[in-house]
């Protein structure tokens, strides 16, 4: 059994065409995807990948679709005017929609933050996974999955706490009026000498903060690489107190004394 192509057939050869489009449509479909998942393996920031896959996939079927139609002789001129009044249509009704791409765009543009960026946006404290078109998509620090419009990201400040090399902390601790503050100081100092992950440029720094009510506020001032900060912050907490201690210091916290006079006149008030 023998089976041959007759292209010389008007129909016979337009459904050829449009094998031969769809058949390049789904490699090149295919292609694009590995050479982004590839490039995006080997970037610093994956920021731009997922809008750029989604531009060039949907450029790729409008490419198609008009080839398609351009092998079927079918006029486009009147089909682009046709689209034209209803992309506008769409997008009045779409307003809101538009403005998160233009949201996104310029979050893609200036990079307030990227991928991978833990940022505090409205108290609200998350790891940025992915910048699409409408959305941002992040994991809060308890796991959380959130999905904020980038229009709610775009319109307010942003604390981007990864942006920066290095970090500085600050820690308040206090002892009592009796004893030496200056000992605390030499505590805290002899604490930050033995941690290696603090920076001494900028040099750490400690002072009396405040003479409070029921204690003498002690502070400590110190600066980290930004990945070392949490890290290193913790240990400090954990070591401050067991060494005030261990100096023979004490760590007051609020109280108050009441005292009861006694009067032994008996005159009714």
């Amino acid at each position: 059994m023998s089976f041959s192509l007759d292209l010389s057939n008007p129909a016979v050869a337009t459904a050829a065409k449009l094998g031969v489009i769809a058949l390049i449509t789904i490699i090149l479909w295919f292609a694009l995807g590995r050479a982004l998942s590839r490039l995006q393996e080997n970037a610093e920031d994956e920021s731009w990948f997922p809008v750029l896959r989604i531009s060039l996939r949907s450029l790729l079927v409008v490419v198609a679709i008009f080839s398609a139609l351009d092998t079927l002789s079918i006029n486009t001129n009147g089909l682009l005017a046709v689209l034209g009044t209803a992309g506008l249509a769409v997008a009045l009704a779409l307003k809101d929609t538009l403005q998160n791409i233009a949201s996104g765009l310029m979050i893609l543009a200036l990079r307030p933050f990227k991928v991978g960026d833990t940022i505090d946006f409205g108290g609200t404290i998350a790891t940025v996974k992915e910048i699409n078109l409408f959305a941002t998509e992040l994991k809060s620090l308890d796991g959380l999955f959130i999905s904020a419009p980038n229009t709610a990201l775009w319109g307010q400040t942003i604390t981007n706490t990864s942006r920066n090399k290095t970090r500085r902390m600050e820690i308040v601790t206090g002892v009592r009026y009796r004893d030496d503050y200056r000992k605390g100081l030499e505590v805290l100092r002899q604490l930050v000498a033995q941690e290696p992950r603090v920076l001494q440029d900028p040099e750490p720094t400690f002072v009396v903060m405040a003479l409070a009510d029921s204690a003498v506020q002690l502070r400590l001032r110190a600066w980290t690489k930004t990945d070392d900060f949490w890290d290193t912050y913790f240990d400090l907490m954990d070591k401050i107190k067991p060494a005030l201690e261990a100096a023979g210091l004490e760590i007051p916290f609020p109280q108050q004394e009441l005292h009861l006079v006694t009067s032994t006149d008996k005159t009714p008030a």
